[in-house]
Parts: C-alpha cells; sequence; structure tokens
C-alpha cells in the first residue's frame, strides 16, 4: 500500500524532470547556434573590397554599435535628439503594431542615416511560434517600415535573442540576418540610470553591439552619460550594417 500511495508522487516528479530536460536541450542547442562577429564578417570580405565613399571604415576605425528595441514612441524624438548632438548613427528594430502611430519618428529615423530593423509585429518569443507566424510576424512589420519609408529591413533582431532553426530559415527566405548583442544594459528590470549607464560601460567593446530600450524610463535619461564616456574613449558609433562593411550581413545568419 505504501508503495501505491508513493506512485503519483513519483510520477509528479518524473513528470517535472523530463520537462527540466526538454527546457534544458532548448538552450542547449540555442546556445550551439552557430553567431558570426563583425570582425569575422570584416575577415571573410573579398581581398580589395573598399568600404563605400564617405562610410565608415571599422577595420581602420575604434567603431560601436547602438541598437535600441521596440515601438518608436516617445521619448524616441529625444533620444533622435541626444544622437544628433554626438553624431551617433544607430540601428532601430521595431515592433510593428504600432508603426503606424508614428510615421513622423520612423521617417525622421530613416532621414537622420539611422538603421531600422524587424523586431516582429507582436514582439511574440518566435522559438515558440510556428513557421507560419514567424514569417507573418517578420513580414507584417517590414511591410509596414516600408509603407513609410521606402525601404525594406535587411536585419531582424528575435525578441529575447531567442532563435533557432526555423527562425533562421524564415529569415534567410525574407531576406534578413539576425541581429543579437554583446553587452545589454536590463534596462526593463530598473530605472536606474547610474545602473544603466555602468553596464553598457562595463561591458563596451570594439566592434561591440549594445541593446537598449528606449521605452523604459531610465533610459534615455543614460544616454547622455553613455554617449559622453564612449566618446571620450574613442568609439565611433556606426548602424549595424556599417560595423560589417565591406562585408554584408548574410540572410538568415546570426550576428554577435
Amino acid at each position: 500500500m505504501k508503495i501505491l500511495k508513493r506512485r503519483p508522487h513519483l510520477l509528479i516528479l518524473l513528470t517535472v524532470v523530463a520537462a527540466v530536460m526538454v527546457i534544458v536541450a532548448m538552450v542547449i542547442q540555442a546556445n550551439k547556434m552557430e553567431t558570426l562577429s563583425p570582425r569575422e564578417e570584416r575577415d571573410r570580405a573579398a581581398s580589395g573590397t573598399v568600404v563605400p565613399s564617405g562610410q565608415v571604415d571599422c577595420r581602420k576605425v575604434k567603431c560601436i554599435a547602438l541598437t535600441f528595441d521596440g515601438n518608436p514612441g516617445e521619448p524616441t524624438d529625444r533620444l533622435m535628439d541626444l544622437l544628433k548632438e554626438y553624431k551617433a548613427s544607430s540601428t532601430f528594430f521595431l515592433e510593428g503594431r504600432r508603426i503606424h502611430e508614428f510615421p513622423d519618428v520612423v521617417r525622421r529615423i530613416a532621414r537622420e542615416g539611422h538603421e531600422i530593423g524587424d523586431h516582429t509585429w507582436t514582439h511574440a518569443v518566435l522559438t515558440d511560434v510556428s513557421d507560419a507566424q514567424i514569417r507573418d510576424e517578420l513580414r507584417r512589420t517590414a511591410r509596414a517600415i516600408s509603407r513609410i519609408t521606402g525601404t525594406e529591413p535587411t536585419l531582424m533582431r528575435p525578441p529575447q535573442g531567442r532563435t533557432d532553426d526555423h527562425v533562421s530559415k524564415v529569415s534567410k527566405e525574407l531576406g534578413m540576418a539576425q541581429v543579437l548583442w554583446t553587452v545589454t544594459a536590463k534596462d526593463y528590470e530598473t530605472n536606474d540610470t547610474t545602473l544603466i549607464s555602468k553596464r553598457v560601460l562595463a561591458g563596451a567593446g570594439r566592434d561591440g553591439i549594445i541593446l537598449l530600450h528606449p521605452l523604459h524610463k531610465g533610459t534615455v535619461p543614460a544616454m547622455p552619460s553613455i554617449l559622453e564616456t564612449l566618446s571620450k574613449r574613442g568609439y565611433t558609433f556606426v548602424t549595424v550594417s556599417q560595423l560589417l562593411a565591406p562585408a554584408r550581413a548574410e540572410p538568415g545568419k546570426i550576428y554577435k
């Protein structure tokens, strides 16, 4: 009888263990996916390939890429003013669902020389949905961006940085490369501007890709310190595509 009474508990334990093993396997698989660094891509460029005239050559200059995720609502305009002041070309990965509410901001991002990437329509975790849903999330956003700027994005950022073979396949199909990051301020978990600045500056390095979220309250107030300090350290701010030049991001590949 004692053995019989213990069996339900044993079954629950086995179920939990099995679930944990599945999650661990998924994490291991994600970590095994090949990522390419900007420097590696530049080194792979054909010998003699030159960076387009007037563009920064990150083979010769100490470059860093600021990237901003989210919808283009306020305070993006305030952020843009700061970026303009420091001549900081950046990359904005935009969510699609609210783009139509801020067309002037999206046009300003493009007009002032920043790069616009795709951050899905609803910020869906792409590894949790079907291929059809991945395709819809990315395609709807790309079309929304194109309707405003006249250009479809060639870069995308998977929400939470979660990607797998399915995400890579659909990204390649849609002509978009995947961009992760080397530094995150984790500004989604704190409004402490000093802490946000400290995290960015501590992790910043040549050819780095920094992840920030303008809509969180502490982020834009932290930007003057970040921009000023990195400028004094000799960094040139570039878009992700400029960071890779003279190479070009290959659709479906993952860059970090």
